[in-house]
């Protein structure tokens, strides 16, 4: 891992990397010291590791618990080359979109082809962002990703033992229902009811697919994208909870 920039803003460090041709970026408290618990971060299709939304979400869960937060650039998307065969899967997905037809077994393609690779560039990320002193290995791991971070996100948690907590959403059983079934920590899954991208009943079979003992449905009105502001800070509160950090010297100057 090669950090190349690094920039502090309200207390929150943003630290770019490269690992070998991985680009990922890593947020903690400023000038943190000792170990603490490390969320991942799975961008939406079409999005990047530093998407808006990805960075809200960083910097509050840096401010409110102390934790580091990482995301890195899925292939063909951010800072990472395309290439034909990306192209033309987006353009598929972009065509069923504009004729308002169904995209649940193309989006399964996708993610089929996405997370073969997804899984050991994420394993190998969660391996460097251990080895610094200020994340540390033994520490709790979580999972936030929805959309498209839940297609590639679904079978790396079920084929990754560290990660301790997952937050999932706005995607369907096709393709996910056998990874969900090797899932038993505690999940937060959201949907949207009136998803035009997501059947309702295709969301509701992936979230009865996790074998979690401990797993919540939250389910609001809306399209694909108007997860409301609310459930970000409902995502805090559940990381807060399953994210318990073991090193109680480690601080933030």
């Amino acid at each position: 891992m090669r950090f190349i920039s690094e920039t502090t803003s309200n207390g929150v460090s943003e630290r770019l990397f490269i690992l070998d041709d991985i680009p990922g970026v890593l947020w903690s408290p400023a000038e943190a010291t000792g170990s603490r618990p490390l969320v991942l971060l799975g961008h939406g299709g079409g999005r990047h590791k530093k998407d808006p939304r990805l960075v809200a979400g960083a910097h509050r869960y840096v401010a409110a618990c102390g934790f580091a937060v990482a995301a890195v650039d899925a292939p063909w998307h951010g800072d990472r080359p395309t290439t034909e065969e990306g192209e033309r899967l987006v353009a598929d997905i972009g065509e069923r979109i504009a004729a308002g037809e169904p995209i649940g077994p193309l989006m399964a393609r996708y993610n089929a082809v996405l997370a073969p690779r997804v899984v050991p560039e994420w394993k190998a990320a969660l391996d460097a962002l251990q080895d610094l002193d200020h994340v540390g290995a033994g520490e709790p791991v979580g999972f936030w990703g929805t959309s498209m971070g839940s297609g590639i996100g679904i079978p790396f948690v079920a084929a990754e033992r560290r990660i301790t907590a997952a937050v999932f959403g706005l995607a369907g059983h096709y393709g996910l229902a056998e990874a969900a079934a090797q899932i038993t920590i505690p999940v937060e899954f959201l949907m949207q009811w009136d998803d035009e991208m997501v059947p309702r009943d295709s969301a509701l079979a992936l979230f009865d697919a996790f074998a979690s003992p401990e797993k919540t449905l939250h389910a609001n009105p809306g399209r694909h994208a108007d997860v409301p502001a609310f459930e970000s800070e409902s995502s805090l509160r559940f990381f807060a909870r399953h994210l318990p950090q073991g090193d109680t010297s480690a601080t933030a100057a």
